[in-house]
């Protein structure tokens, strides 16, 4: 009777364990993927014969090339829209694990002129209250006063001051490099931050990865840090965005 009472204690408590790890790892864990709007490696998706033609045997070939890339530069210029797959994420690390946060309704321009930077403007707005983490009680958290406050503050946005190392020549198919240049402001405050950014045209769409990397404090928020979980000041602050025109 002793030992039957002993097993129905350990297995009451190794329910009651797992439960409370199974809880635990639900609040604590990441349960959002960051998406790619750029391949691993753009020139795989490209066809036989763009690849080709990128290695050329003569002169003439080389001239061809130059101007297909300013053809395509060319293809930049003008008005674009953010479409809606674009995102903008949130990634906090902790104790557990880099916790990333998700907000999927963002809205913007871009107008682009490739021989002249100075020139171009650049906006996007994302909608603060639709932020979600896969968590609901963690995203209370998240858009409370003391954090994001979307009561009052609904919308976060950033806009380009300037680009720096922008291409002059861009190719359809092959990622470029350069860096955003302008004011992140959340909760009504605002600070002057880059953004390290990739960006690929490709069929008709400019997809654009970025990232900076601001503080809890910057913004006025209180680190969410609790008796069993530590988190790091540091918050990154993800781009991924798909421009239409």
């Amino acid at each position: 009777m002793n030992a039957r009472k002993t097993l129905l204690s350990i297995g009451v408590l190794a329910v009651l364990v797992g439960g409370g790890y199974a809880a635990y790892d639900y609040y604590a864990g990441n349960h959002i993927a960051i998406q790619q709007v750029i391949p691993t490696n753009p020139a795989a998706q490209t066809p036989a014969s763009s690849s080709a033609a990128s290695v050329p045997a003569t002169a003439n070939a080389t001239a061809a090339t130059a101007a297909t890339a300013t053809s395509d530069a060319a293809k930049l210029d003008g008005l674009w829209n953010i479409q809606p797959a674009s995102k903008v994420y949130l990634s906090v690390t902790t104790s557990k694990e880099t916790v990333n946060i998700e907000g999927a309704s963002v809205k913007g321009t871009w107008t682009i002129n490739s021989a002249d930077p100075s020139q171009m403007k650049a906006e996007g707005i994302v909608d603060t209250t639709k932020f979600q983490s896969g968590n609901a009680q963690r995203d209370n958290h998240v858009k409370a006063a003391d954090s994001l406050n979307v009561a009052a503050f609904p919308e976060a946005k950033f806009t380009v001051k300037s680009f720096q190392d922008f291409p002059k020549e861009w190719k359809e198919g092959s990622k470029a490099s350069f860096k955003m240049l302008g004011t992140l402001t959340i909760k009504g405050i605002s600070k002057d931050v880059t953004f390290t950014s990739d960006a690929l045209l490709s069929q008709g769409a400019l997809s654009i990865e970025g990232s900076t990397v601001v503080t809890f404090d910057d913004f006025g928020m209180k680190n969410p840090h609790t008796v069993l979980l530590d988190t790091q000041n540091n918050v990154t602050v993800q781009l991924r965005l798909v421009l239409g025109k």
